[in-house]
């Protein structure tokens, strides 16, 4: 079958490619204008923020299910999930200035938790989560921050998880940062919310904490 092209007179050919080149170089700029006004939220925690344990955390672990609401309501926003099993403080600490290294408009600081189960001093917690703090200000001071605070387990004991407790809300009042007091809240201790471990959300606790997190979180973005 002959080109359809190539039955274009000449002169009209040139025109039409003329035309094309002109659309191709107005809709580049375009895309690249529409890829740079996406802003992004970046959830910075430990196996509860990496979905351990779901058949598919990529889009049942709580920070795809935040991408969902974002993407719902038409907002440019894009989330990067960047939680990582068996984190600590310490840990989020040494890599926290990796991370920075992507461009991040609001930063969900989701540690702690292992420490609790650990049973680290609460003063080194708040020394390493004060540290990743001010590393995520010292790159941009206009990058927003949301502290999410997590409970130690109680057979740790009262004088413990006391202090433990006290670490959020004291670093969120210091930091002045906004505070999500508990991930977990009505998740936490409930058996058909979590996997056998009794630790990590199953998919529907996920999307319990995806709620709590999202009434956070709207009406920053």
């Amino acid at each position: 079958m002959q080109n359809p092209i190539k039955l274009i007179p000449l002169r009209a050919r040139r025109s039409l490619l003329h035309n094309l080149g002109l659309a191709v170089a107005a809709f580049v700029p375009f895309v690249a204008a529409a890829a740079a006004d996406t802003k992004t939220v970046l959830f910075f925690g430990d196996s509860l923020t990496a979905g351990y344990g779901l058949e598919d955390p990529a889009t049942e672990a709580f920070p795809a299910l935040v991408q969902k609401k974002i993407d719902a309501v038409g907002l440019p926003w894009r989330v990067v999930n960047a939680g990582l099993s068996g984190e600590t403080s310490a840990g989020g600490r040494r890599r926290v200035d990796w991370i920075l290294r992507q461009p991040v408009d609001i930063f969900v600081l989701a540690l702690g938790g292992n420490d609790g189960l650990r049973g680290i001093p609460p003063d080194a917690t708040r020394a390493n989560l004060q540290a990743i703090i001010d590393r995520v200000r010292a790159k941009d001071p206009s990058l927003r921050i949301v502290l999410v605070g997590i409970a130690a387990p109680p057979n740790m004991g009262a004088e413990f998880t006391q202090a433990f407790a006290a670490i959020f809300p004291e670093l969120a009042a210091k930091n002045h940062l906004p505070l999500i007091p508990f991930l977990l809240e009505g998740v936490g201790g409930r058996p058909e919310l979590n996997q056998a471990d009794g630790i990590h959300p199953n998919e529907k606790g996920h999307a319990i904490v995806a709620e709590i997190v999202w009434a956070a979180l709207k009406s920053r973005l």
